[in-house]
């Protein structure tokens, strides 16, 4: 048996026997078995756009060659005494969790919202009431904020090979589509992940870890730099060493780690809207026609870096999605959005959002909660603006040229839409600096001009760093240990699962 890598063009519609037909004639063999390892769409010249695939090919009629090894997470096992307990079940706190239980650990997750499908249900009263659920949201529950989103599977960090292999074949094991480990740009879609992260719960409990919903940490015991126990909405937990989680949304539990001399730095962070456009004024911009048969919609990825204003970026594009009520509290309003795997939704998404260092905004030293206050403030400031959870809008036009829209357009977001004038509710310097950013952004696609923008997108990644020692403890504790977006470190499902992975083994490495 001989092995061979090969990359093929293939039209967008191709099909598995078309496949299969390109392989053997281009190894010049009759058979063969293969498999795909890279898979891209080239979309650079509208005339022909097609998929650029990568496989590897398996005949008796080939000689030499043989695949590459898969990269292998070694998970150092052993028995021990130790009881870990980790706070939030997000791709952070779950993997570090499922890790610290396959090291031999007794390990108790805790998560401070509701199990997914106690979750859906409380997010469809909250859409359809208005009615504000702390407990069932898009920002708490089982899975993190992840589980109501696109599920994009990407990241940007290099050297994760290992830890991100592992976090996609759990993914696959729980049930999703094989292609997330040969896409380019896969994604999981929120329809499978509330799913998945159901399969995820039961291979934890079944190697013996346990999940406690509802349960919210409100307080630490420490002595002498060490963590005694939790306490939590439902008494207090022993533990002999602690890893929190909580993601970025969670206000008062860095509140309330600050108060107990948790060393973090502010650090910069993003602020912007969410735009919206129908799916196939997207489509018709970046391929030339309103569909394209085998690719589900158009993405885009646009950038602004102009002279005396802030760099401007699209973040967390969602094709064929919805704009959603991601608030954490009853008195703030923040935007998100989210796209099920089919990517078939009438509407694009995609936050529009100005790089900010705080402190240079404000002319002067910023404290870690002083950046807290800032950012709750303005989240709240969105929510008077409209005195609850309809989304205050513009056109993209209007906001470019500050005129109040003077009719409603369609939209995706469940709540409504109410006219404002959301270059004042946004600080000056980002107003002006997404203005600049939006004119950018029309020449380079057809009609995005005509698009909405709408409320306060204030969730890219946390406003606060936490200060970790080489073995990623928190500085000054001998067993605190604070991981994925909610530190600081890390952003987006994969690079926050790999941060509770290496943090996991950084515990099992130092803790009996």
């Amino acid at each position: 048996m001989g092995y061979r890598e090969i990359t093929l063009q293939l039209p967008t519609d191709y099909s598995d026997d078309a496949l299969k037909d390109a392989i053997l004639r281009q190894l010049k063999i009759k058979d063969c078995t293969f498999s795909i390892e890279s898979k891209s769409l080239d979309a650079r010249k509208k005339s022909n756009i097609h998929w650029l695939i990568k496989v590897g090919a398996v005949s008796e009629e080939l000689k030499g060659g043989e695949p590459a090894q898969q990269p292998i997470l070694e998970i150092p096992y052993q028995q021990r005494s130790s009881k870990a307990l980790v706070v939030g079940s997000g791709p952070a706190g779950f993997f570090a969790a499922l890790v610290l239980q396959k090291a031999g650990f007794r390990t108790t997750l805790i998560e401070r919202g509701s199990r997914v499908d106690k979750r859906v249900q409380g997010i469809r009263d909250f859409e359809s009431t208005g009615v504000f659920d702390p407990l069932s949201n898009y920002a708490f529950g089982e899975g993190g904020a992840g589980t109501f989103s696109d599920g994009k599977l990407t990241a940007r960090t290099k050297k994760i090979a290992k830890e991100k292999q592992f976090i996609l074949d759990s993914y696959i094991k729980a049930g999703a589509p094989a292609e997330i480990a040969y896409l380019a740009h896969p994604h999981l879609g929120t329809d499978h992940l509330r799913h998945i992260v159901v399969q995820l719960r039961n291979e934890f409990e079944a190697l013996g870890g346990e999940i406690c919903f509802e349960t919210q940490l409100t307080d630490l015991n420490v002595e002498n730099g060490s963590v005694t126990a939790a306490v939590t909405t439902q008494g207090e937990i022993q533990a002999d060493v602690l890893l929190i989680a909580c993601g970025h949304s969670a206000y008062e539990t860095y509140r309330m780690l600050i108060r107990r001399n948790v060393p973090f730095r502010s650090k910069n962070f993003a602020i912007g809207c969410r735009i919206e456009h129908p799916q196939e004024l997207i489509n018709t911009a970046q391929w030339g026609k309103p569909s394209l048969p085998g690719v589900k919609a158009a993405e885009y990825r646009l950038t602004a870096n102009t002279e005396g204003h802030l760099p401007v970026f699209t973040f967390c594009m969602c094709p064929g999605g919805i704009v959603v009520p991601a608030t954490a509290y009853a008195d703030t309003n923040i935007v998100n959005g989210m796209s099920r795997y089919r990517r078939n939704g009438h509407f694009a998404n995609a936050a529009c959002v100005a790089g900010v260092n705080l402190e240079s905004l404000l002319g002067k030293s910023i404290e870690p909660l002083e950046a807290l206050d800032w950012l709750s403030g303005l989240e709240q400031r969105f929510y008077n603006s409209t005195n609850g959870y309809q989304a205050p809008f513009s056109t993209i036009s209007g906001f470019i040229q500050k005129k109040n829209s003077s009719q409603s357009v369609a939209s995706s977001y469940p709540l409504g839409l109410t006219p404002a004038p959301l270059w004042e509710l946004l600080p000056s310097e980002i107003s002006r600096s997404i203005s600049q950013g939006l004119q950018l952004f029309s020449r380079k696609l057809k009609g995005f001009d005509s698009g909405t923008i709408m409320g306060l997108e204030s969730k890219t990644s946390s406003p606060l760093q936490a200060i970790r020692d080489e073995k990623k403890r928190c500085q000054g504790f001998s067993n605190l240990y604070l991981a994925g977006e909610g530190s600081g470190w890390s952003g987006g499902i994969i690079s926050s699962g790999v941060d509770g992975i290496r943090t996991a083994l950084s515990i099992a490495e130092n803790t009996p």
